[in-house]
């Protein structure tokens, strides 16, 4: 049985290899005589009308989708918003929450080391979260976009050039593990990483997002990275898993980051 599979595998890829092979020799005799690419845009709209047979065929993958997006995982006893905080609130405590308790074990199991803390951007947050019953959709709906967990290993000097950023952003941008208090004039009151004052002669892990990592949201002090972690897991996964865990989600406006007044 095993000769079989092991003559099957090697007809295909011999199949493949061939075709290839073939597609390209015809692509480079057709290419010498191209001389005007063109294309055009076709609306999809009540003038095309669906195919029976493929009908048929997607229609129950498309409902288990439906059903799985749609099942309830776990429960919102209250309205959970971006906007209901000044510099932190109770989505993006959520979300950065999230990350930090779901990534963590991933990183510490593929480098030896642990998130110090998580840092993520208010623009990112989507949607609300309703009150009541939360499913797979909401997390859809929250972060739509495809972004991923990255790791970076950032210095102590490039730490104080992201508490300059937040202090001038003046916005709710998530974080989690940090505790960063100002004074009535910007100034810095206080800043701790794990409850313990930043430590200049060492180097931090922050999880964060593909799309900080690379200077989104004019976040440059990503790019001074010592070192970083691709984890390939997406923040919306993040997110279900957690959901999937608990059974009511209580996130709150806390004293993570505020301004003294």
């Amino acid at each position: 049985m095993a000769k079989l599979k092991h003559f099957g595998i090697l007809k295909i890829k011999h199949f493949v290899i061939f075709t290839t092979l073939l597609i390209l020799g015809s692509c480079k005799k057709e290419a010498k005589h191209l001389t005007e690419l063109t294309g055009k845009q076709i609306a999809i709209d009540s003038n095309y009308t669906l195919v029976d047979s493929i009908k048929v065929f997607i229609t129950p993958y498309h409902d288990r989708v439906e059903q799985v997006l749609d099942s309830t995982i776990a429960y919102a006893p209250y309205t959970i918003s971006k906007i209901d905080g000044k510099l932190n609130t109770t989505a993006g405590n959520l979300m950065a929450d999230i990350v930090m308790s779901e990534t963590n074990p991933i990183f510490e199991k593929r480098t030896g080391n642990t998130i110090d803390f998580v840092l993520l951007n208010h623009g990112g947050i989507r949607a609300i979260i309703s009150t009541g019953d939360v499913t797979a959709r909401t997390a859809y709906e929250v972060m739509p976009f495809e972004n991923s967990v990255v790791v970076v290993e950032l210095k102590a000097e490039s730490l104080l050039k992201m508490v300059e950023y937040l202090i001038k952003a003046k916005r709710a941008h998530p974080v989690s593990g940090i505790q960063l208090i100002l004074n009535k004039d910007n100034t810095v009151n206080t800043f701790t990483i794990g409850g313990k004052p930043i430590d200049m002669n060492k180097t931090y892990f922050v999880a964060t997002s593909d799309y900080l990592v690379t200077g989104g949201d004019n976040m440059d002090f990503f790019k001074e990275a010592v070192s970083k972690t691709e984890t390939d897991y997406k923040i919306r996964n993040a997110m279900i898993d957690f959901f999937s865990k608990v059974d009511t989600l209580s996130p709150k406006v806390d004293l993570r980051y505020y301004q003294l007044q």
